[in-house]
């Protein structure tokens, strides 16, 4: 059972993937499409707002239509399309790793009363983990279901989880677990 003061934080899924180990992350991206579908689909419907954090590809604009265009390609098609944001959903902008630095996210949750973070996205082991980091230290209660972030490297993503279990006391279980199936 999802406490109902808990948002959906889904980071930088929207990604062309055209970089180096771009198409192993995509692969591995793939995998976590359906637990964060099933994430959002659970938290639309039970009132817990889903908050997309994402890079700005130089674009610097926190414009949805614009960044999922940039990273539309055959790489990327089959994990943006089906995890594109909902128009009720946020959408913020980062100029760095975590999803707290230089953007509004703090501010918003606070906004939104919320205590309870569910993290998703890629790449585990750098932007989810900082984006953790961030979290335990303003004090949020971290929820990471391990089938729902992705990285490079299956052993690099074991070891953040392995991070956000043991130093950010994060409840690492997979997605089903986490929504009582």
């Amino acid at each position: 059972m999802i406490p109902k003061d808990t948002a959906l934080l889904v980071i930088d899924i929207m990604n062309p993937f055209d970089f180096s180990h771009g198409e192993t992350l995509a692969q591995h991206t793939k995998k976590i499409v359906k637990p964060i579908n099933d994430l959002r689909t659970y938290c639309r419907k039970n009132g817990h707002p889903v908050i997309y954090i994402n890079d700005h590809y130089e674009l610097w604009k926190a414009d949805l239509k614009l960044i999922y265009d940039k990273c539309h390609n055959s790489k990327s098609s089959d994990i943006i399309t089906p995890l594109r944001p909902a128009d009720d959903d946020y959408f913020l902008i980062k100029p760095k790793h975590s999803a707290f630095y230089g953007t509004a996210l703090n501010t918003l949750l606070h906004h939104l009363s919320i205590k309870n973070i569910i993290l998703t996205g890629i790449a585990g082991n750098i932007c989810v983990l900082f984006t953790a980091n961030d979290a335990y230290m303003r004090e949020f209660t971290l929820l990471v279901p391990k089938d729902a972030i992705a990285s490079v490297s299956e052993e690099d993503n074991h070891y953040a989880l392995t991070m956000m279990k043991n130093v950010l006391k994060a409840d690492i279980d997979d997605t089903g677990t986490l929504l009582g199936k």
